[in-house]
């Protein structure tokens, strides 16, 4: 059962924290800019910095270690420690090397923007966003407080901010390498693969995968230089749409998925609705039967223990949804069909962030609407389909660029909570290129949320203890709970006899369930029973942050969810009284 709590309540003090976090934050970037600074000069490297960056972690671990023992306050070496760990994703080892040395060099700028990096990854960047202006403070001019800031705009939805406060950390320190990686991931196509190839061609730290992934998305980017596409535009003349929802999935007792008739090239494909996934993603049955043909390499993974899966990319001359045609629109490929044995394929919601998105489950429908513009705006333009192929001079976070950016290795790892507006005034006169979050005065009542590629990421409070975060996941049945964030607040049962899970990435093996967990989001409460559990660590590494779970189509599916994807906004609205039907 779903139950509207009163904003005065707990959920909405939940977030007062992050709120206020979100404005110290828009105070910090404008004072570190105003402030005249120095390049970097960095220290040569010593034997453990070269096993770091060597992506020998464990090595880098243990030099560290031994070289703190004989110099218990130094600096450079705590922070290198704590960055090994982390490369590792042993998070709360480096929480704990990062308090041992605070507690010896507590006015540190450095140690204290590590703290935040920290913070940010156990997945707590409302605290994070509290660290960078501490540092700040003390250090206006310290590069990595700069990045952070950087992260924090990113999952925000001020791109703008994000790319600005980026390039002026990689001006002050251009040899940092996640720096400049994340600064790579802004720059338009020609220069961004040079930038990569130089990136690539000396030790990177990043591990054996993230360096695959980005030499594949290199791979992609020269093929996109060389033989350029299209954007993927409308040309129907409506820009709105009302499409009904189809049943895919069934067990004994009820429907179990949901999805949306597409043609592509006139074959008539069913993709499960998924906000989990990204883009539009079929069998490789499918795109035989539309005639696609690969267009780059790819891989894809999801929920399942066999990691990557081999996958293609490809262009579809016409998809029509609804009453909708779109021409000239990239897809995903999956060779296997793993995770979609009962679909033709997934369609992420992010394919229309250009829309305003109704996902309206007791009417079974999806509303697409254009989005209020902005000031200084003319009329809203004919909305895209945001499939993964969108323009590489347009570094908003679009399906492409987000994705990119993660499959490289070049990753969002942006602190923040509930960022508040950018000033609307600074972003009237930018046409193109990335813009900051914009909150119309009809969308004031909606809930920001984090966003990294497209994954919408709510802070939600369990058992009116914790607050973690957890993926917006029509595509999971169920909602899920890691067990280390399950058993902070009540037990875990490692018997999952007859309980099964698979995805993408094949089967989970081992599956647990965890006893009453009350769910509070937005406005909303919920409470669940046996809720399925396991380890999402994987999912965090690749989105940067501690992700305690996925709220599943189960707890959604009384709802009826608006979905501003450009700004980083959600509605959730619950009427007991309001049809329902299987």
């Amino acid at each position: 059962m779903i139950e509207r709590v009163s904003f005065e309540t707990a959920a909405r003090r939940l977030f007062a924290s992050a709120v206020f976090a979100a404005a110290l934050f828009a105070i910090a970037v404008q004072v570190s800019f105003a402030v005249s600074c120095t390049v970097v000069h960095h220290t040569p490297l010593n034997q453990a910095d070269r096993a770091l960056l060597g992506a020998d972690y464990v090595k880098a671990e243990t030099m560290y270690r031994t070289d703190l023992t004989a110099h218990p306050g130094d600096t450079e070496l705590a922070t290198g420690l704590v960055h090994a760990l982390l490369r590792q994703q042993k998070v709360q080892d480096a929480a704990d090397a990062m308090k041992a040395a605070l507690a010896v060099s507590p006015n540190s700028a450095d140690l204290i923007v590590l703290r935040g990096e920290v913070e940010f990854r156990q997945g707590m960047p409302w605290l994070a966003a509290q660290t960078a202006q501490e540092a700040n403070k003390l250090d206006p001019c310290n590069p990595r407080v700069l990045m952070l800031f950087a992260d924090i705009a990113r999952i925000s939805s001020l791109y703008a901010t994000a790319q600005n406060t980026i390039n002026n950390a990689h001006k002050l320190d251009p040899e940092d390498r996640e720096i400049r990686g994340e600064w790579i991931s802004t720059l338009p196509l020609k220069q961004r693969i040079q930038e990569a190839e130089s990136y690539l061609s000396q030790p990177t730290g990043d591990d054996a995968e993230d360096v695959g992934h980005l030499r594949m998305a290199l791979a992609h980017w020269k093929k996109l230089l060389n033989e350029p596409h299209k954007p993927c535009h409308l040309v129907s003349n409506t820009s709105a749409a009302e499409i009904p929802f189809t049943k895919l999935m069934y067990d004994a007792v009820r429907v179990r998925a949901f999805g949306l008739e597409v043609k592509l090239n006139n074959h008539v494909a069913r993709l499960q609705i998924d906000t989990g996934a990204g883009g539009l993603v079929v069998t490789r049955s499918t795109a035989e039967h539309a005639g696609l043909k690969a267009f780059s390499q790819s891989e894809m993974s999801g929920v399942g223990d066999k990691g990557e899966k081999a996958a293609y990319t490809a262009y579809v001359d016409s998809i029509r949804i609804g009453g909708l045609e779109f021409q000239d629109c990239l897809v995903e490929v999956l060779d296997s069909k793993h995770g979609l044995e009962d679909v033709d394929g997934l369609i992420g919601m992010d394919v229309f962030s250009k829309f305003l998105v109704t996902l309206d489950f007791p009417m079974r429908k999806l509303v697409l609407n254009p989005l209020p513009p902005r000031p200084g705006e003319g009329p809203a333009p004919a909305p895209e389909l945001k499939t993964g192929d969108s323009s590489p001079e347009d570094t908003e976070a679009d399906a492409d660029a987000q994705r990119s950016e993660e499959n490289a290795g070049l990753k969002t790892r942006t602190p923040s909570a509930q960022a508040s507006n950018a000033p609307v005034e600074k972003q009237a006169a930018i046409a193109h290129g990335p813009q900051d979050r914009f909150i119309a005065p009809e969308m004031k009542d909606y809930t920001r949320v984090y966003r990294v590629g497209h994954n919408l990421i709510l802070p939600a409070g369990i058992n009116s203890e914790k607050v973690k975060l957890f993926i917006l996941d029509t595509g999971a049945w169920t909602t899920i709970i890691s067990p280390e964030a399950a058993r902070e607040v009540t037990k875990v049962h490692g018997d999952s006899s007859g309980l099964e899970v698979r995805g993408i990435s094949g089967k989970v093996e081992k599956v647990y369930t965890a006893d009453n967990i009350t769910f509070r989001f937005a406005n909303l409460s919920q409470k669940a029973t046996e809720v399925v559990a396991f380890d999402t660590s994987r999912i965090s590494k690749n989105v940067g942050m501690e992700i305690s779970g996925f709220l599943g189509a189960k707890t959604l599916e009384l709802l009826t969810i608006h979905i501003d994807y450009r700004d980083g906004l959600v509605r959730f609205d619950y009427d007991p009284n309001r049809g329902f039907r299987y």
